[in-house]
């Protein structure tokens, strides 16, 4: 038979490259016969130790010694004992005891007996029928706690600054003792760089201190094995300043031979140990090696390590005793070498080299493992160790030294190496390994065990086996058989071969699905063969989705005394219930009512500051576990700052599920809310396949949902993402979901905008809007265009076309109305029936002309046009309308003829008459009208003319005054540009504007039509006058232009003028006129007081006869102001108007058309402004004057006294009041 071969542990087999045949098998040398009762029932199987004893056992003298040795086998194995190399009967011995069933003894020692009779070196045999197995040599020792032997310690007397070392030697026990310094009160001494313990328990002052002194350092000694303490007896200390010691020399100065103390040098460091400057140290391997160098010195050194020729491992490096001891655990041969400490004060440094040796017990390399053979079969036993010095290896069988064992001829020995040969089953039996130097033994069992058995799966039927989805999934197979077999699994209840990803095959017949997936769901079978046989089990497996911490508790600040809350939302596989739990700082919450848990949330009132600190959120299911921290900071109270508000975060965690043809769920988790409750959400949508990049709007939901099911079109390849809205904003857009491809179905609309118009007189163009990539709902979108005549019994007509919107169908008669559909179709199938909408093939131009045209003048500027409309036929196309052409094409006033550019008025529809405005007064015009369709104009219908009548002309087109003098102004002017008729004269009014910007009489000149220039004479000197200039047809009178100008002044006057004004500058004059002010504001507060007092004065009664006009009630009929009267006779009031005059009844006269009138100046009180925006001020006159002529003033004088003046014209004085009042009797008074 050939030998077995070793299966590799893992095997990464893919799926995709074979079909799932996963042969699988185990170690050899790695098989063991299971404990299964069921198996046991008929399978053999040599002893195999289970438990015994450690090799170093030291036993508690106060308590019962128990040995342990346990062991395995079919047959049960039974047991003996050897004690010092000798059979140990413990049958002979009452106090020795086995436990049933075990090989473990009892040795009573509390009622008699003493724990050193049993001293020695035991070791236990297991044996069956198929062999023997041994324990490790145990050598058993009672552990010892002796006391301090007895001894006088003398009081130490030192200086300040002397090195010390307190020696411990503490007694020695089994285990050692663990050393500690402590005072009479069980105090540990205080250490520190200055003063430490050795790894030998002494205790170290590199320099003593005066606080050093004290009679109580106490070496304690603890012995844990029998939880015992021993104590040396207390070492007193006194350190010594320089003053003391020199007071202490001079009481005894006779009998001391130093004549002063001087205080303690500082000095360099010395090392208190190790001694010398180079030292050995051995360590085995795996053990902690320490080193250490404690040194003396004033001032305190510092101690430095460093390894010679290497680095300290970083991992494996710890300073102890303030850097005094030097640690390296599971030290290896690599830490051989030399190790330097160096100590440091400020006067100097020692050095010391430590030459570190790593010995090593036996370890192992490869122990022996069990070996499970089938008769016939080959096979190997290796047993490798390794040490330093190199270990032996030494072979037994059953437990006796193989030299000197039964020959067995299958069985061949190669140093390390047992190779067997056609075993058979006979030759079952147990091997011990023992490799073995100066520092220690290992010992092993290895049992060959030659059966002949079928496979067997150990693993239960129909297990199920419930794995978070992404996470490595086990399905288990445990099985045996000799020969081993091979394991195959299949997935699927038909035995169907896995083709999915990667699996890994374990020795033990584990299948490995190293990241599940959703579809790894499902049974799967495990089948076991060799060549007497086959077994398989079926196990099934179910994929869960993973637990989520979709909303974690957020970091916070709070003040104390407010209250937080922390949120915690978890989303989980339905199947499953999450335990949610909170945790502060990684243990349970505080028993108080403070704290609260509801579902989401954990809220904390009335927070303190011990509340601050680590709160976890963990939520736990029966297959995973997740959680999510935050720190809490408490901080005093400040003022509550205005919270943030912002727009919402964006939503996040999009999931899609119950994905049908049509429609599908979206759920999403909102993101926070920035202190503004969210609104709404707003749902896009994305088609990858159509419109990359291009998003759209689906949907909208109200702020407090979280999922919305969606209607989807047919073959659009969606993906989805949200954006919230508060009152701030809209939030930024959530991260795309995955992509969802519906399937393809048959267009569910038709093409939009069907048109039919015709481009030329023979054909129909047939347009459409196509339908998008999104509407087409799958792959090659066509149309199908169907088309007849409207009033004819023709059948239809239809093409197919693609990637177009129009199809021309020619050859069509003019004009015509057509019936068109479009239809959408592709690969799967029609659209519903199209509607049917109506076109017309393609217009022609007008054939007929508008006859009867009539035209109707309205007045100089307007006329009204009729015409006849035309027969429909004739139009050929669409009627737009009909279009009016005309043109002035002679000046009644020159008659000469000029060409002007006809203008066009068009009138939609079918209109039959219309209005021309905007024409020229005075004009001759012609015109014509053309019906108008969608191709253009008919025929014109023949010109008709027609005259418009005279009307006003516009305005002079300049008016200039030139050559002022004295009395005498000259007007020049140019005739209104458009005059609308024949001229008959010119109307020139003018008037004077005196210093006060008020007018005067308004003067009304006639001047013949034939005239550009005119002077007026006898006008004042030095006077601005204010002219309005205006032309005059039969019609009436046109606009009129406005100027004005200054007459010369008059030099003599001027002078004289001067003069008079001159005295106002006088001194006298100024110094009289403040004297006239300083006697009325006496007045003024004389009559205050007398006021005041409620005295009378004349003035008063006078007021109180006779009333003030000033002062009078508005009448009450027509509401206007009492009326003020001048010096004149009232009968001046009654004088009939000037001959000429324009001015009406009311006292005002008629607005010009002018631009420059007198309107915007001043009426009443109220200031008005110029065109230039200068004020003006109020132009009157007198009432009842000759002149009063004003063609702007409404109301000549108000709330002023009427007084004369010097100029004839007169005006109405202000602030200049003369009481004009009537006694009783209505005569004048004073």
């Amino acid at each position: 038979m050939p030998p077995l071969k070793i299966m590799p542990k893992k095997k990464h087999l893919s799926a995709g490259r074979v079909p799932l045949i996963l042969f699988l098998c185990q170690m050899i040398g790695a098989l063991d016969v299971p404990l299964d009762p069921k198996l046991l029932d008929d399978l053999v199987q040599p002893p195999t130790i289970t438990q015994q004893s450690p090799k170093d056992y030291i036993v508690d003298p106060r308590e019962n010694i128990v040995i342990q040795c346990e062991a395995k086998g079919k047959p049960p194995p039974s047991f003996s004992w050897t004690r010092n190399g000798t059979h140990f009967d413990i049958d002979k011995d009452p106090l020795v005891t086995m436990k049933p069933g075990s090989g473990t003894l009892v040795i009573n020692i509390i009622t008699e007996g003493k724990a050193e009779t049993y001293e020695g070196v035991y070791q236990c045999t297991a044996r069956n029928e198929r062999g023997a197995a041994v324990s490790n040599n145990i050598v058993v020792r009672p552990s010892r706690s002796p006391l301090w032997t007895k001894e006088r310690l003398e009081p130490i007397t030192l200086r300040n600054g002397q090195s010390l070392v307190l020696p411990c030697r503490p007694p020695i026990g089994l285990p050692p003792a663990i050393i500690f310094w402590m005072d009479n009160s069980f105090q540990r001494l205080p250490q520190s760089e200055r003063v430490s313990q050795g790894l030998n328990g002494d205790l170290y002052f590199s320099n003593v201190l005066p606080e050093d002194t004290r009679e109580d350092y106490i070496c304690y000694a603890r012995f844990n094995h029998t939880q015992t303490i021993q104590q040396k007896q207390p070492i007193s200390l006194k350190v010594i300043s320089v003053d003391e010691l020199n007071d202490t020399i001079a009481a005894n100065l006779s009998d001391t031979e130093f004549y002063g103390a001087k205080p303690s040098k500082e000095r360099p460091p010395t090392f208190l140990t190790p001694e010398g400057n180079e030292s050995l140290k051995e360590e085995l391997r795996g053990n902690v090696l320490s080193l250490e160098c404690i040194a003396e010195g004033l001032p305190t050194p510092i101690i430095y390590w460093i390894k010679e020729d290497g680095t300290l491992p970083v991992n494996r490096t710890f300073y102890r005793n303030f850097k005094k001891t030097l640690q390296i655990t599971q030290v290896t041969e690599a830490d051989s070498g030399n190790y330097q400490c160096i100590a440091k004060n400020p006067l100097g440094a020692v050095h010391h080299t430590i030459a570190v040796t790593v010995k090593a017990a036996p370890y192992w390399i490869a122990a022996p493992q069990n070996l499970v053979l089938s008769p016939g079969e080959n096979g190997t036993l290796i047993c490798r160790a390794n040490g330093n010095p190199k270990p032996r290896i030494a072979w037994l069988t059953n437990g006796v030294p193989i030299e000197i064992a039964p020959e067995d001829p299958s069985r061949k020995i190669d140093g390390d190496t047992i190779i067997f040969s056609n075993v058979q089953e006979r030759l079952s039996a147990v091997y011990q390994c023992n490799a073995s130097n100066e520092y220690g033994y290992l010992l092993a069992n290895a049992f060959v065990n030659v059966l002949a058995e079928p496979p067997r799966i150990l693993t239960s039927a129909n297990i199920l086996y419930q794995v978070i989805a992404n996470r490595p999934a086990f399905l288990d197979c445990a099985f045996f058989g000799s020969p081993l077999p091979t394991i195959e699994w299949f997935k699927g209840t038909k035995g169907s071969a896995l083709h999915e990803d990667i699996y890994v095959l374990h020795d033990n017949g584990t299948l490995e699905i190293p990241v599940a997936q959703k579809d790894s769901t499902g049974t799967y079978t495990c089948v076991a063969r060799n060549k007497l046989g086959m077994a398989k089990n079926e196990v099934h497996l179910e994929i869960k989705d993973p637990t989520k911490i979709i909303k974690q508790p957020e970091h916070a600040v709070v003040q104390r005394g407010s209250k937080v809350s922390f949120e915690c939302k978890v989303k989980h596989d339905h199947t499953l219930i999450p335990t949610i739990v909170w945790l502060k700082d990684h243990g349970e919450l505080p028993n108080e009512e403070r704290f609260s848990v509801d579902k989401d949330h954990l809220v904390v009132t009335d927070v303190s500051d011990d509340d601050g600190g680590t709160y976890t959120c963990a939520a736990n299911t029966t297959l995973d576990r997740v959680s999510a921290s935050a720190v809490l900071r408490v901080v005093a109270p400040t003022p509550t700052p205005a919270p943030i508000y912002d727009v919402p975060n964006p939503p996040f965690d999009l999931e899609l599920t119950n994905q049908l043809d049509k429609s599908v769920q979206l759920t999403w988790t909102p993101g926070d809310d920035n202190n503004s409750p969210i609104t709404k959400f707003i749902i896009e949508y994305e088609d990858a396949m159509h419109e990359a990049g291009v998003w759209h709007h689906q949907a909208e939901v109200s702020g407090t949902q979280t999922t919305a099911q969606l209607k989807l079109s047919p073959y659009v390849n969606y993906s989805f993402r949200v954006m919230a809205e508060n009152n701030i904003g809209r939030s930024v857009p959530s991260e795309a979901s995955e992509q969802y491809l519906t399937k393809a179905a048959e267009p569910d609309q038709n093409p939009t905008a069907v048109e039919g118009l015709g481009t030329e007189p023979d054909n129909l163009v047939i347009t459409w809007k196509p339908l998008n990539g999104f509407e087409s709902n799958g792959p090659g979108l066509q149309y199908k265009v169907s088309w007849r005549q409207k009033d004819g019994d023709d059948e239809w007509t239809s093409v197919v076309v693609a990637n177009v919107s129009k199809y021309i169908v020619s050859g069509t008669p003019t004009f015509v109305p057509y019936l068109i559909k479009v239809q959408a179709l592709n690969d799967v199938g029609f659209a519903p029936e199209p509607a049917v909408v109506m076109g017309h093939s393609g217009e022609d131009l007008p054939m007929v002309a508008p006859g009867n045209v009539r035209v109707n003048v309205v007045n100089s500027t307007l006329a009204e046009v009729h015409w006849d409309p035309v027969p429909l036929k004739s139009v050929r196309g669409h009627l737009q309308g009909y279009r009016i052409y005309y043109w002035k094409v002679q000046s009644s006033s020159k008659r000469n003829r000029r060409h002007i550019e006809k203008k066009i008025l068009t009138f939609q529809g079918s209109k039959t008459h219309g209005m021309l405005p905007g024409l020229q007064p005075y004009s001759h015009y012609f015109l014509n009208v053309r019906v108008v369709n969608g191709k253009g104009e008919g025929p014109a219908s023949s010109d008709r003319g027609f005259h418009t009548p005279e009307g006003v002309p516009s305005a002079p087109s300049s008016l200039k005054i030139v050559n002022p003098t004295l009395d005498s102004l000259t007007l020049e002017w140019d005739p209104p540009s458009h005059p609308n008729g024949v001229l008959t004269e010119y109307t020139l009014k003018y008037q004077p504007i005196n210093s006060t910007h008020e007018l005067g009489p308004l003067v009304d000149l006639k001047i013949p039509a034939n005239k550009t220039r005119w002077t007026l004479k006898n006008l004042n000197f030095s006077t601005r006058y204010k002219f309005y200039f205006y032309a005059q047809t039969s019609v009436g009178s046109g606009s009129q232009i406005t100027e004005e100008a200054i007459t010369t002044v008059d030099e003599g006057k001027m002078a004289m003028a001067s003069r008079q004004v001159d005295i106002a500058t006088q001194g006298w004059f100024i110094g009289l006129m403040c004297a006239v002010a300083l006697l009325i504001l006496i007045l003024l507060i004389v009559c205050f007081v007398r006021r005041n007092k409620g005295g009378k004065y004349p003035v008063k009664e006078k007021e109180d006869a006779h009333a003030d006009p000033e002062i009078q009630p508005m009448k009450e009929d027509d509401g206007t102001f009492g009326e003020y009267r001048s010096f004149e006779s009232d009968a001046e009031d009654h004088k009939p108007l000037k001959k000429g005059s324009r001015t009406p009844s009311d006292r005002t006269v008629k607005k010009e058309d002018s631009d420059d009138s007198l309107v915007d100046y001043g009426e009443g009180v109220n200031g008005q402004f110029n065109e230039d925006g200068s004020f003006i001020g109020q132009y009157s006159v007198p009432s009842g004057s000759e002149h009063s002529e004003s063609p702007e003033t409404t109301e000549l004088c108000s709330e002023e006294t009427v007084v004369p003046t010097a100029v004839d014209t007169g005006y109405c004085g202000r602030e200049a009041k003369v009481p004009h009042q009537k006694d009783k009797a209505g005569k004048p008074g004073n």
